[in-house]
């Protein structure tokens, strides 16, 4: 029997495919400890097509369920119920999530998600029977989260509770073929807070994929979490006047950074967001990232009653790799 690849291998190359996504240069030899963050690379992968379009600045962004992916404070400035579904493609896969955010009197805003990300199946043959598949192997990323958040005038806190799982599959003859899976747990804090004003400005912090280490198959094989440090505004630039209906704009930048791994390295993040209220947003932004990833984005988005679409596309050299089209989508219903 031919294995396709050992467990190892497999997360390697899921995480090279991720990190070159996510805006990070895989290492020369992804099998290396130096490697890290191999299991967890997928939490890099950016999720909304929202804060995709605004080049990924969403640090001081809020009012959806998105919020829950990047600054959980950001869900406190959730108007009414919301029911979200997100998809991404990438070269190395799909990504989907579904979502909910519930605010509740005044204690708060609760939200749940449960993200998968899907990298394909991979044939297992044998040699003595030719080259006809007898199996399969089927590697997964899986996140399922609980969020609160809650403001007190005009500071808003967030917490997220992560559990992340790293997992292969094997349907078939697997006699011969490696399975594994690795789980942990994590949190997301955030806060943000608004300068009153006509055009307020909002200012977020927020610290992500702080957690235990991801063990696959021993201790020796542990992959830290890739732990982010951002801070973030949102200025609204353009208000119409009051009582009336007309275009306004906002510009939003993030600054992030890496911990728990060396030194300190920052990205720059920015995005502009204009439109007529929620009938209709255009979207653009530019990810100043350190790898391949580093680029423009554009996307668009609208809402009709209580029904809302966003839509991204990035352009960059990653978008090079394989023959699908970097996109997001994100479908709301507000109840």
């Amino acid at each position: 029997m031919r294995r396709s690849r050992s467990s190892a291998g497999l997360r390697a190359a899921c995480a090279a495919a991720a990190l070159l996504v996510a805006g990070r240069s895989p290492p020369a030899r992804a099998q290396s400890v130096s490697a890290g963050v191999e299991g967890g690379a997928f939490l890099l992968v950016p999720v909304g097509a929202r804060a995709v379009a605004l080049g990924q600045a969403a640090t001081a962004d809020g009012g959806t369920s998105e919020s829950i992916f990047w600054n959980p404070a950001g869900l406190a400035s959730v108007p009414r119920g919301e029911f979200a579904i997100y998809h991404y493609e990438e070269f190395f896969g799909t990504g989907d999530a579904i979502a909910v955010a519930v605010p509740w009197a005044r204690l708060g805003v609760f939200a749940f998600s449960a993200y998968l990300v899907n990298y394909g199946d991979l044939a297992v043959t044998r040699g003595d029977l030719g080259p006809e598949p007898v199996g399969q192997i089927s590697p997964r990323n899986v996140e399922l989260t609980a969020s609160y958040a809650t403001d007190v005038g005009a500071l808003s806190a967030g917490v997220t509770y992560k559990l992340v799982q790293f997992r292969v599959d094997c349907t078939g003859d697997c006699s011969q073929v490696p399975t594994a899976t690795g789980t942990t747990q994590a949190v997301d804090v955030g806060m943000q807070y608004v300068l009153g004003g006509w055009r307020p400005l909002v200012i977020g912090v927020s610290l992500r994929n702080l957690g235990f280490n991801l063990q696959i198959n021993n201790q020796a094989q542990a992959d830290p979490l890739p732990t982010r440090l951002s801070v973030g505004i949102s200025a609204m630039v353009v208000r119409p006047a009051p009582g009336t209906q007309g275009l306004d704009a906002r510009v939003l930048a993030d600054v992030q950074g890496t911990l728990l791994e060396g030194p300190l390295a920052t990205v720059t993040l920015v995005g502009i967001e204009s439109g007529v209220g929620q009938i209709l947003r255009l979207r653009c932004g530019y990810a100043f990232l350190d790898s391949g990833a580093r680029g423009p984005s554009l996307g668009v988005g609208a809402k009709f009653g209580s029904v809302a679409f966003d839509l991204a596309r990035t352009f960059n050299s990653a978008t090079d790799v394989g023959d699908t089209a970097p996109v997001q989508f994100t479908f709301r219903v507000i109840f």
